[in-house]
């Protein structure tokens, strides 16, 4: 795994939800998703429901923009969507937050995955926390610098 595929992993660990663009009939339509899993070779999935605006969108237009955010990192991404009708993919990856949109659980016929094949990503991480980034601030304050952010692109 390279180097700028480790970091992505990595932080998207810590980056559960996030926001997925759609391009649908109507433009650009922007929507909170939460990330069940994310696969080092770049494909993320969640878990939503089939009768949504989103899904549709999808289905005209598999492009979407991911963009996932914290204190400290950032990351935004391009891939292509894929609703996929796997019961057994949908059972592994549920969870009580799901069921708090699905309350059918798995069986729903209504409950959907998405899987998401990142085209491209790009990072933006602030190593120590929030600490760093004070001092990152400071430092550009005092010495004119720019601030201090590890940046990477990830093309899979």
């Amino acid at each position: 795994m390279t180097d700028e595929r480790a970091k992505f992993v990595e932080l998207m660990k810590d980056l559960p939800i996030g926001m997925m663009t759609t391009f649908g009939p109507d433009g650009p339509r922007s929507v909170p998703m939460a990330r069940q899993q994310v696969e080092p070779s770049a494909e993320l999935w969640f878990i939503t429901a089939r009768n949504t605006r989103h899904v549709d969108d999808v289905v005209r237009e598999p492009k979407v923009s991911l963009t996932f955010s914290s204190r400290d990192s950032w990351v935004a991404m391009t891939g292509r969507a894929e609703v996929v009708d796997d019961r057994a993919k949908l059972e592994e990856l549920w969870n009580s937050f799901a069921e708090a949109w699905l309350p059918g659980g798995p069986e729903d016929p209504n409950a959907v995955v998405l899987r998401v094949d990142v085209n491209e990503a790009e990072y933006w991480d602030t190593p120590g926390g929030t600490i760093a980034s004070v001092i990152s601030l400071a430092k550009t304050k005092l010495t004119g610098d720019t601030y201090d952010t590890d940046h990477g692109t990830l093309k899979p």
